[in-house]
């Protein structure tokens, strides 16, 4: 078997619960390394893996195979393309740039070396999308109407990382959670043909954008996207209706806690969401009407990696395609437009 050596830009909080351990646990990958710019930390959870202590120096090791640019989306731009300029295959965190044109010139710079780059978008493989996502591609709810896909929180306070909070281009919650939910609307339905924007902000003490609301607009159908730090009673995070029939489902997924607690992504629970998180389903299937709760389909961020692997080894198509991140990009910018003119902005 073909092995990956793969190194991380940074062991913090998404290098430490999404990445190391899918990287580890997958037999084609082996975890070589992380850039370690303070703390050395990663050889006490990885004995084996080295910490580098610059970037050049990461680059320069001519066993590393695949690099993880899982920095500040501020760095993705740059850190990606001394990557892919270095020989290296990619994956970049989301947001995958801070603008569309940068996304543009990864992918084309990435075709010119003949190197792979994808985009963690990760949400794809949670509990709750793969369920919404099965229940549309059954057609259980007939010709789709209307959507809302939200991530909330109630979070007053401000990130204790600074440059979640400093103002720039790749600081607020827009290419926070935006990404998670743009992608997922996009794996859905597709690219809209307009799109009107809302950004505000609503903490005190806040420099930076933290609520936004986003309708992305099709001929037949309308999806609305939203995020802020002020819901503490959250409502259903997926709702679609459509002309047979509706369903509503919270958002579930238990991967994130699960990892911080330890647990990998080989234990027999793993992703698998308590029964309380159910969807609800009230439609009409061969001319019943029935309403019920949906069992979740298992969450598992495995199968990013293991898309990364079959791209890289068989030359497939990555998981998620640096075009997926353009056109995330494209909504971002668009929406931020929209924001600043108050208008609705037609989609190239």
């Amino acid at each position: 078997m073909k092995i990956i050596n793969t190194a991380l830009l940074s062991f913090g909080m998404s290098g430490r619960l999404f990445h190391a351990p899918f990287v580890y646990l997958h037999p084609g990958f082996a975890l070589l390394g992380a850039w370690e710019r303070s703390k050395k930390v990663i050889g006490g959870k990885y004995p084996k893996a080295k910490s580098y202590l610059t970037l050049d120096e990461l680059l320069a090791d001519p066993e590393v195979n695949l690099v993880v640019v899982n920095t500040p989306t501020y760095t993705h731009y740059d850190y990606a393309k001394k990557s892919l300029m270095a020989g290296k295959n990619v994956v970049v965190e989301k947001a995958f740039t801070t603008t569309t044109a940068e996304a543009e010139e990864l992918k084309a710079l990435s075709e010119k070396v003949g190197k792979k780059i994808s985009v963690f978008q990760n949400r794809r493989w949670d509990s709750d999308f793969k369920t919404v996502r099965n229940i549309l591609e059954r057609g259980l709810l007939g010709e789709m109407v209307e959507a809302t896909i939200s991530y909330d929180r109630f979070n007053p306070g401000l990130s204790v990382k600074v440059h979640k909070e400093t103002p720039g281009p790749g600081a607020g919650i827009l290419k926070d959670l935006g990404p998670h939910l743009i992608d997922q609307a996009l794996v859905l339905f597709g690219m809209p043909q307009a799109v009107f924007g809302d950004l505000r902000v609503t903490r005190p003490l806040s420099l930076v954008e933290d609520y936004f609301e986003i309708l992305l607009y099709y001929p037949t159908l309308r999806v609305r996207l939203k995020g802020g730090y002020f819901v503490r009673e959250a409502v259903a995070a997926y709702i679609f209706h459509g002309m047979k029939g509706s369903f509503l489902k919270s958002r579930a997924d238990v991967q994130e806690s699960q990892l911080l607690a330890g647990k990998t992504a080989d234990s027999p629970d793993y992703g698998i969401e308590p029964e309380v998180g159910q969807g609800l389903l009230h439609t009409e299937i061969g001319g019943k009407v029935i309403k019920e709760k949906v069992k979740s389909l298992p969450g598992n961020y495995m199968d990013f990696y293991e898309g990364v692997y079959q791209a890289i080894t068989r030359n497939m198509a990555m998981p998620v395609t640096a075009e997926d991140g353009i056109r995330v990009m494209q909504i971002i910018d668009d929406v931020l437009e929209s924001s600043v003119e108050k208008r609705i902005v037609t989609t190239d």
